[in-house]
């Protein structure tokens, strides 16, 4: 069977839109010469440190380098302990993994599918670093609690908060909280810099400094201009004075573009009206739907601001009338809508079963991932769009 379709543009894969600001940003950069971590990279940090109420901010080239360079940051070494949850992409357990650290999981929260910080204490040893809250689907994660734990055990909080762009715990935005704080603007995000990007805020200057060098081979940098170290001319007596770079030590590419950066600029400055609409589509949702039996649609907490880059449900298929998986495939052959599922628990992956992890571990987060999807939505939805949502979800069940 042929795939229909997609109707009214409800698939999953763009999270933000892009209109005329963004495309003369981007011609602006062109006629310039299109330059890399120039002065679009160094306006768009500032702004959004701004944005998220630090001192801070470093552009890379994604989420995923952003995790790494915070481990990095944070001086992270093997056989360092690590906590997150298994119900994330795997770029958060893979950050420290790839570096050399014992990467353990807590399992989540039920109710808003988050790590559970009454099971985290339980998994603290004398090893841990750092623990990875992951701000899922959009939700900030119950930072009073994680951040008690940090300042009783003195390990770092690395917020993974690449779903939560503008999310709010408590009137405090989402990357304030820890040592540093991630963000991708991978296509699917709230907002996008041309289908990939990403940034780590921070307040500790000196995590700062680690991050900023590794990002980009280790060249020292002051100001716009990068350290040059003049030669012995006693050593090398070559009858003229000349510079060579230097560098602190063997670091890494993870280097955005000014085209990029330009285009973050613009999204950053539609990013609150950007996730208005989201809010406002996940409100419809979740009152157009609360009487369809059999679905367990997503709770927000008073206490945070949800900017619903996805729109999570759980399905029980003795009331529903079908598995989570029939559901997936009749929706996308039967009325053109593609539902997603995020995400498989990462001790499940072959990655971490090699690791020693297995099924059972972490019921939770196994429970929610046999009956939990996601439904599209994004800012560019129409009524129209979200009415033939509801409709095709009321309609394949009977």
């Amino acid at each position: 069977m042929s795939t229909p379709k997609i109707k009214y543009g409800l698939e999953i894969k763009f999270g933000s839109e892009y209109g005329a600001e963004e495309e003369n940003a981007v011609l602006n950069v062109l006629r310039q010469g299109a330059p890399t971590s120039g002065a679009a990279c160094i306006q768009f940090e500032k702004d959004y440190a701004d944005f998220c109420g630090v001192k801070y901010a470093r552009v890379v080239s994604n989420g995923t380098a952003a995790l790494f360079l915070s481990m990095i940051g944070i001086g992270l070494k093997p056989g360092d302990h690590v906590l997150t949850t298994p119900l994330t992409w795997i770029a958060t357990a893979a950050a420290p993994a790839t570096l050399g650290a014992k990467v353990d999981f807590v399992d989540i929260d039920p109710i808003t599918y988050n790590i559970d910080p009454n099971q985290l204490e339980d998994k603290l040893t004398p090893h841990t670093k750092a623990v990875i809250p992951v701000h899922l689907y959009g939700q900030i994660c119950d930072m009073d609690a994680i951040m008690q734990l940090s300042q009783k055990h003195g390990f770092h909080v690395v917020e993974d908060a690449c779903h939560a762009i503008g999310a709010e715990y408590k009137g405090r935005k989402a990357g304030s909280f820890g040592t540093t704080g991630c963000f991708s603007f991978h296509e699917q995000k709230n907002i996008s810099t041309l289908g990939e990007g990403g940034m780590v805020v921070t307040d500790d200057a000196a995590v700062f400094e680690r991050i900023a060098l590794y990002r980009s081979h280790c060249t020292r940098v002051h100001g716009n201009s990068t350290k040059y170290c003049k030669l012995d001319e006693e050593k090398f007596p070559i009858g003229k004075k000349f510079w060579w770079q230097d560098f602190d030590d063997c670091g890494y590419n993870f280097r955005m573009t000014d085209i990029q950066a330009a285009v973050g600029i613009e999204q950053l400055k539609k990013v609150d009206s950007l996730n208005r609409r989201r809010i406002d589509h996940a409100a419809y949702l979740t009152e157009a739907l609360k009487d369809v039996p059999g679905l367990t649609l997503p709770t927000v907490l008073p206490e945070n601001k949800h900017v619903f880059h996805l729109y999570p449900v759980m399905i029980d298929a003795d009331e529903f009338g079908m598995t989570k998986e029939d559901f997936i495939y009749d929706m996308l052959y039967k009325y053109g809508v593609k539902i997603g599922f995020h995400y498989i628990p990462l001790h499940w992956s072959t990655a971490f079963r090699k690791r020693g992890f297995k099924r059972g571990q972490f019921p939770n987060a196994e429970k929610t991932a046999e009956q939990l999807v996601t439904l599209p939505i994004n800012p560019r939805q129409t009524q129209e769009a979200l009415e033939y949502l509801v409709d095709s979800i009321k309609k394949v069940r009977k």
